[in-house]
């Protein structure tokens, strides 16, 4: 009997889990960055394991913010944590063990089956694994693996996915097996163009900003797509926007790159930005942005 389920991956901002996801699926998906809170939006993430179908959840990082953008992103993670037949939780080998404690809390309610996957191992001497590994024991009761994992290292996948495998339920393929994700086409270029903005824009920039998505002119060898970057500031508008335009080209430039590996065709992108005072505050302004609550 095959096996289908549903795997939230959650963790603190900034754990791995998107780049643990693009990882298992071998493709360019789910967002990553070094800028913590990337994230916002679940998205599921299909692998398909000899005959079984995994469907991860990516989530944003577990985190509390007074922001009602923050608000929404931490009740997707609760969401998936509720509705997922396991939970991974990533956890840097670097960090106490005061975020797994906070997960412990948020999991009591729902007693989700959890495996911890121990992440950026690569970073520390095998002394330092062993230590942690030896500290996360006080807890054995309620974890079902502790699996320490490298992408870097590019070992272990299988191990991981025959682990996630064991506890899923017996079942046939929930979405149809040629397919990487449930997310649709608009849903994923505008992911990859909010990647665009948060890797060549400061700091204090990509929070604040978002991506409409206008329109996409599908074709056989080109997609035209037109885009518009969603700030709250005029002040950031100019950032982004750059002097003579430069700032804009680049956020393109990156974006149409990744938008051309995902969908192997030529990408005509037409990118502009646009000023909407308070939309991360207002939860008319998040629902038209498409963060429904």
């Amino acid at each position: 009997m095959t096996k289908s389920g549903f795997i939230a991956v959650v963790g603190r901002p900034n754990s791995g889990k998107s780049t643990l996801l693009n990882h298992l699926i071998g493709e360019k998906l789910a967002m990553v960055s070094k800028k913590a809170q990337a994230t916002r939006k679940r998205m599921n993430i299909i692998v398909m394991h000899g005959e079984h179908q995994l469907i991860f959840v990516d989530t944003p990082g577990i985190h509390r913010k007074e922001r009602l953008i923050n608000e929404f992103m931490l009740e997707e993670a609760l969401k998936a944590m509720g509705d997922s037949d396991l939970i991974l939780f990533l956890a840097p080998v670097t960090d106490k063990l005061d975020e797994y404690e906070k997960f412990l809390a948020l999991n009591e309610s729902k007693r989700a089956k959890h495996i911890i996957i121990l992440t950026k191992i690569d970073h520390v001497r095998q002394e330092k694994i062993l230590e942690k590994l030896g500290q996360y024991q006080r807890y054995q009761d309620r974890f079902e693996a502790i699996i320490p994992f490298s992408v870097n290292k590019k070992v272990g996948k299988k191990a991981l996915l025959d682990e996630v495998v064991k506890y899923l339920p017996e079942s046939p393929a929930l979405f149809d097996t040629d397919i990487m994700t449930t997310d649709n086409i608009r849903d994923i270029y505008k992911e990859l163009i909010r990647e665009s903005v948060f890797e060549n824009l400061s700091d204090e920039i990509p929070y604040e900003s978002d991506v409409t998505i206008e329109k996409i002119d599908e074709g056989d060898l080109m997609d035209r797509v037109y885009a518009t970057i969603v700030v709250e500031k005029e002040t950031q508008k100019g950032i982004i926007v750059g002097n003579k335009g430069e700032g804009i080209k680049r956020v393109g430039r990156l974006a149409r790159k990744q938008l051309e590996l995902f969908s192997q065709k030529k990408i005509y992108l037409d990118l502009h930005v646009s000023v909407k005072k308070g939309w991360s505050k207002s939860r008319g302004s998040l629902e038209e942005q498409g963060y429904i609550f």
